[in-house]
């Protein structure tokens, strides 16, 4: 293995001794704080403050509707055959649609445009010709941010080539236990385990993954995956639609957010509750009928 020499004090002539690999990690690292950085500068100067899905959000853009996932616990979908059914772009239901009259859209330096918010911009049924529309029109805009998010983070390799540098890649990743996602019938999405090797291999240097809603997980097997991704941001967080998924205690949550904030990763906690099993039990344990009350130590309540 190749080895690099780093000077820490060039008056005192110390010197370390990095292999190849940690040498690019530290860059790496270096690389991505400077992008954080700037990623906030640029939103805490910019000119609109209308909060979106995720608190860095400027506002979102909707080149691209619908989804053929098919989510468990998907809030766009249920947007669109419920409140939005009136809608054009909605009223042949969910169903992937290119909307022509978002590409007359301009953006403003500084903004962070959350695209295709409505839908998977990513995912397989997606033409390749709307893919590459989008990011041409991006591409005009290189004083803006572009935030991606998709269950189909593999099919990021496929454009990587035309990919402005303002474009931040992002992958849901709600577990990494398969299984789980299996046995729940949680999407029709690729797997978290594809998901996450798909972003491990991706040489991007502004990746960022959502956990919401977070899925029960394996603490030591997730963080180590997380770390592996390195992203610039994750953002956490449980469902907030009642949709009663297989969720992880609060603690272990609260134990994978103490260990990320450790790294050089930004992490963004959204909803932090009990999990709504562990609600359940509590109620069952305080009931007038058990006979006595059982504190859990905890004042959070189910949303449910």
């Amino acid at each position: 293995m190749s080895k690099v020499l780093l000077a820490l004090r060039a008056d005192a002539g110390d010197k370390v001794v990095l292999s190849r690999e940690e040498y690019e990690q530290l860059i790496s690292t270096y690389h991505n704080l400077l992008m954080i950085k700037t990623i906030f500068e640029r939103f805490l100067c910019a000119s609109s403050s209308g909060k979106k899905m995720f608190s860095i959000i400027t506002r979102t853009w909707n080149p691209v509707t619908g989804c053929l996932h098919g989510c468990k616990y998907c809030w766009a979908r249920k947007l669109a055959l419920t409140k939005l059914r009136n809608k054009e772009r909605y009223a042949k239901g969910f169903i992937p649609r290119l909307n022509e009259g978002e590409f007359k859209v301009k953006f403003n330096e500084g903004e962070m445009v959350f695209v295709s918010d409505m839908g998977d911009l990513f995912g397989n049924f997606i033409p390749r010709e709307w893919i590459v529309r989008v990011i041409n029109h991006i591409r005009r805009f290189p004083r803006t941010f572009f935030l991606f998010l998709t269950k189909n983070p593999q099919r990021y390799e496929e454009f990587i080539d035309i990919m402005p540098e303002n474009a931040i890649l992002g992958a849901t990743i709600e577990t990494n236990r398969d299984v789980l996602y299996i046995e729940h019938r949680i999407s029709k999405a690729p797997l978290p385990s594809v998901r996450i090797k798909a972003m491990i291999d991706l040489t991007w240097d502004k990746k960022f993954i959502s956990i919401e809603p977070v899925l029960d997980f394996d603490l030591e097997t997730f963080l180590g995956q997380l770390m592996r991704i390195n992203p610039i941001m994750i953002y956490i967080g449980y469902d907030n639609y009642g949709n009663r998924l297989p969720e992880p205690p609060l603690s272990k949550v609260l134990a994978l957010i103490e260990r990320l904030s450790k790294s050089p990763i930004l992490v963004i906690t959204k909803t932090l509750r009990q999990a709504w099993s562990e609600s359940l039990v509590a109620y069952v344990e305080e009931s007038p009928c058990q006979g006595q009350t059982h504190s859990n130590g905890s004042s959070e309540k189910s949303p449910n």
